[in-house]
């Protein structure tokens, strides 16, 4: 059983959507140096493919690989697009927050035909209007989406986006950036082509490598598609594939770091068990939260275990800023808020972290509304 992050932690505890509160051990693992062709860091290269695969219930031999890139996970969803895009495709970017708004814009600097189709950032993504948009432009051959928006902490419905789009003949891809590990995702039954995702949010290793999971055989129709050199997934791929080894610098000691990550992810049950103990945390949040007055910018049915917005209260008092900073000096880091149309803060319920930190952070916060001389709500009986 994972023993809880507290006692052991000397660093604060971060409530963000990550980089996160990681394990000791996980720390412990970027101890060593290892050569980018050692034997040894080869054959830990092959293993940690393998894993992702199966973190997203498929394998190679059910046509799927698994493809390492070094930096964060902006740089794989660049890396995504950038690669997998043909000359005269076009893209429909589905977005209601930042980060599929971000996949807009990467689409534009890359000079790649753009439509978008974008929602308020508390509205969830009509599946009928991407069906409709399909049909109505022959010219999209590819269709990008964000799992998990943590500009809201809202979660999308990728497997009926995704059966949308298979059904009209498209590629699909998914930012899972804020959902893998913590969401359990069969990349198959939902469709999907290309999924990005990065070691350092719920696989709870560190920041410096992502990945692209991909479909062989849509993968391997992107040979001549990329617009970087650096960048470039399909190349990355025969590289690994060809001798095990990255084409430029591997981050070492960080791919050491997400291999024990995922060995912590496989001895705490697999994803299941980790998305039980995410939403135990997130249930210890809201009621907590709301016992303190505030309220959710999203309403339950469409809020995620993920992350959390939090309204700004309704008081003079109150500054986020100050707030923020007196949490720090608690221990407790919280993350400022994302929504463009309405004053929030968020706080993460992942990484590292179990129900007992909860209960210290919200703890603090009442300590903290003390100073700050928020009113407390009134108990009633």
């Amino acid at each position: 059983m994972p023993t809880q992050a507290l006692p052991d932690a000397k660093d604060k505890l971060l409530f963000t959507p990550g980089p996160l509160t990681t394990s000791r051990t996980v720390k412990q693992a970027m101890l060593r140096d290892l050569g980018s062709r050692d034997f040894e860091f080869i054959r830990l290269v092959r293993d940690v493919r393998a894993r992702l695969l199966a973190v997203a219930q498929t394998s190679q031999e059910h046509g799927y690989e698994a493809v390492l890139m070094q930096g964060s996970g902006t740089f794989a969803v660049e890396a995504m697009l950038s690669s997998t895009v043909p000359p005269d495709g076009k893209l429909l970017v589905v977005a209601n927050g930042a980060y599929g708004e971000r996949m807009a814009t990467m689409a534009k600097v890359l000079k790649i035909d753009l439509t978008t189709l974008s929602y308020p950032e508390e509205t969830s993504p009509v599946v009928d209007d991407i069906a409709k948009a399909l049909h109505q432009d022959a010219a999209v051959t590819h269709v990008a989406v964000v799992h998990c928006e943590t500009t809201t902490g809202m979660v999308n419905p990728i497997e009926r986006i995704g059966d949308v789009v298979h059904r009209a003949g498209r590629r699909f891809c998914v930012d899972a950036m804020s959902s893998f590990g913590a969401i359990p995702i069969d990349i198959a039954a939902s469709r999907i082509d290309y999924l990005v995702a990065s070691a350092n949010k719920c696989l709870e290793g560190v920041p410096g490598i992502a990945f692209v999971l991909a479909r062989r055989d849509a993968l391997d129709a992107t040979r001549t598609y990329a617009r970087s050199l650096s960048l470039d997934v399909y190349a990355q791929w025969r590289g690994l594939e060809a001798n095990g080894q990255f084409r430029f610098t591997p981050p070492t000691h960080v791919l050491l770091a997400l291999d024990q990550a995922l060995t912590e992810l496989e001895d705490e049950g697999g994803v299941t068990a980790r998305a039980a103990r995410y939403r135990a945390n997130h249930q210890r949040l809201i009621a907590g939260m709301r016992a303190l007055g505030f309220r959710e910018y999203l309403h339950p049915e469409q809020q995620g275990y993920i992350i959390t917005s939090f309204r700004y209260p309704e008081h003079p008092n109150f500054r986020f800023e100050d707030f923020y900073e007196r949490l720090n000096q608690k221990g407790m880091v919280i993350y400022p808020g994302k929504v463009s149309r309405a004053d929030c803060f968020r706080i993460g319920t992942i990484g590292r972290i179990f129900a007992e930190d909860l209960d210290v952070l919200l703890a603090m916060v009442r300590e903290v509304m003390g100073e700050m001389e928020l009113p407390l709500p009134q108990r009633i009986g």
